[in-house]
């Protein structure tokens, strides 16, 4: 099949090709009943359920596709979107600083942020050896630092200079900064061992490999999750949107489960306290005089001790049941 000639009239969804996104974002797809067949390992899958395709890169280069509108949504980490948009910010005023123009696009450049989508947490960390003579990230100021990503680095190491000169940040020609940020593309966390750096910024998730590789993290430049971006001018503004609800309703009912009771009504204000529900329970009449059926949308992590507090002010029959998918307004 020629792909690329299948392409006209569907929106582009990137999604990350490999790495810790990869599982969570095809699961999150499945929820929400994008149909697609990825063939033989090819980095376009055409949906057969609606005009959509999906593009598979590497999660750092999503925010330049969206943000360029090549693509018109994509998911990836917070961490590679502030990665980009720094770099875009310092290249612009390195040329307005030596006065190049411009390029100039019909499109509007840039992505926007549509929402969080609750996995792939970590944090983008500065780090250094745990026996080693640093133990502030202003000891690192004039060393060499390894980093995949190097617009963070350099922006998070020319504040520290700048308020360790007593100058403002924007001040800072970064390009002479004391400081030398290593770009690195792997194996981060070798750098300071094999002595190409004396510190690192790198992203630790569960923090075991930073140990396993005699590191210690000292602060926190950027802490991170998977969200969903879109462009500031998409193909078909309609079906972004029916994507990024369908996403929220499979979100939801992965954090939510429905609380069902019944309970009298002279108890009924405290157990709304109680389950309050995403906007307000929904309560109905029951035959027998004086009780009333609840049903409230309660925090899956929060369900036991609700359910203990319910049985505490009378609720009885007290029912938990997963919500399967949902839809409701942003």
């Amino acid at each position: 099949m020629d792909l690329v000639n299948h392409l006209e009239g569907r929106l582009l969804f990137a999604v990350p090709k490999k790495g810790r996104l990869l599982q969570a974002s095809l699961n999150l797809l499945e929820g929400a009943d994008i149909q697609f067949r990825r063939e033989n390992r090819l980095d376009i899958a055409l949906v057969k359920n609606l005009p959509i395709a999906l593009v598979f890169l590497p999660a750092a280069d999503i925010p330049t596709f969206v943000g360029e509108g090549r693509v018109d949504l994509g998911i990836t980490g917070y961490d590679q979107v502030q990665e980009h948009e720094t770099g875009v910010r310092e290249l612009a005023r390195s040329r307005q600083l030596n006065g190049e123009a411009m390029a100039t696009s019909q499109k509007p450049q840039g992505c926007e942020t549509v929402m969080d989508l609750g996995f792939g947490h970590c944090k983008l960390q500065v780090q250094v050896p745990a026996k080693g003579q640093y133990k502030e990230t202003r000891d690192l100021v004039g060393k060499n630092i390894g980093t995949s990503f190097v617009h963070l680095a350099l922006e998070h190491f020319a504040k520290l200079e700048a308020e360790k000169e007593g100058k403002e940040v924007a001040d800072m020609d970064k390009s002479k900064l004391k400081t030398k940020i290593i770009e690195l593309s792997g194996s981060v966390e070798a750098a300071c061992a094999l002595g190409v750096a004396d510190g690192i910024v790198d992203l630790v998730e569960s923090g075991e490999t930073m140990k396993a590789a005699g590191l210690m993290a000292i602060d926190t430049v950027v802490e991170s999750s998977a969200i969903l971006i879109r462009s500031k001018a998409p193909s078909n503004p309609d079906m972004v949107e029916l994507i990024a609800s369908r996403i929220r309703g499979v979100i939801t009912a992965q954090r939510y489960v429905l609380c069902q009771y019944n309970i009298k009504r002279s108890q009924l204000d405290q157990a709304k306290t109680i389950t309050p529900g995403k906007r307000a329970p929904t309560v109905t009449s029951l035959e027998e005089e004086g009780w009333v059926a609840v049903s409230a949308m309660v925090e899956k992590k929060k369900i036991a001790p609700v359910m203990d507090d319910l049985t505490k002010v009378g609720a009885t029959d007290i029912l938990v049941l997963d919500i399967h998918n949902s839809r409701a307004s942003s």
